[in-house]
């Protein structure tokens, strides 16, 4: 969940004075078509030379916050660089896969950040719709070569798959937004007031991971109320965090199908946003849950 913070380093870096919607990681002006987005001449009252140097100093402002926060929070640059293999989603990794989910979700988020920068400042949609996912792979990319030089962590090769992995389904979907109407990847985060952890960046025992398909993004769903329904497949970890070796092991990975509602569509006549496409409230939804370990 380190993720979570490189999306928000990443949004306010994007997400400036200049871009309406704030933190909102994209527009709600720029929301998607029905059709492919299709390949487009930039504006001619924007300077390609201005274009590409603001694109470079968002990609340097986001770069440096991450180095930034790396020396002073995770111990970057503090030994020589070391690789390791963490496995994916076995009982015995360190997160249960939880943390992989989560690279996956975050560089799909911040590739749609990028995106939507770009389109901000210029760029025509086929090339925001490739440069996105590509900064947002550079920068997960540049953590993970971070965390190479840290004590409590090293590079993961399973980590960069990961990020690969959400910068190509951000980029799927930017290519074939009529995908954004019915699918999202979402993170839903629901701390306790009884076991609230020190760092919310590492803190995937309240973190849940999902797709969700939605109702509204198939035509042969007409009627309102149903359109205001979606399908969530998630998976999620619990008590890794606790857990140490010698310990009665009650470490546990779920799978869940769950019937929610959509909330961006819900709220969408008060705010137009989609951030609660990247987003999941919680307690919205009936879910069926399976223990992996049963």
């Amino acid at each position: 969940m380190r993720r979570a913070l490189l999306v928000l380093v990443g949004c306010l870096v994007l997400t400036g004075p200049g871009l309406p919607g704030r933190c909102e990681l994209y527009a709600a002006e720029q929301a998607v078509s029905a059709a492919p987005v299709p390949a487009s001449s930039p504006s001619p009252d924007v300077d390609p030379a201005v274009r590409r140097n603001r694109a470079l100093l968002a990609n340097a402002a986001v770069a440096g916050g991450i180095l930034t926060w790396g020396l002073l929070n995770w111990d970057y640059f503090s030994r020589a660089p070391k690789t390791k293999s963490e496995g994916w989603f076995g009982h015995d990794t360190a997160e249960g896969g939880a943390d992989k989910a989560g690279h996956l979700w975050a560089s799909y988020t911040l590739s749609h950040a990028f995106a939507a920068y770009y389109r901000h400042i210029g760029y025509p949609a086929d090339e925001a719709t490739f440069y996105g996912p590509l900064s947002a792979f550079g920068m997960t990319g540049l953590m993970e070569i971070g965390d190479s030089f840290s004590v409590d962590h090293g590079f993961s090769y399973e980590d960069m798959a990961a990020n690969l992995a959400g910068a190509a389904a951000g980029w799927l979907l930017l290519k074939y937004p009529q995908w954004q109407k019915k699918v999202d990847l979402r993170l839903e985060y629901r701390p306790e007031l009884s076991d609230l952890e020190g760092d919310f960046a590492t803190d995937y025992q309240h973190s849940r991971y999902l797709l969700a398909l939605k109702a509204e993004g198939f035509e042969r769903v007409r009627h309102p109320w149903l359109q205001a329904l979606e399908l969530r497949l998630g998976y999620y970890a619990r008590n890794y965090d606790s857990w140490t070796p010698g310990q009665p092991d009650r470490r546990r990975r779920y799978l869940y199908l769950g019937i929610g509602l959509n909330v961006g569509r819900l709220l969408r006549p008060f705010w137009k946003t989609r951030l609660f496409d990247y987003l999941q409230v919680p307690y919205t939804d009936i879910q069926l849950r399976r223990g992996v370990e049963q």
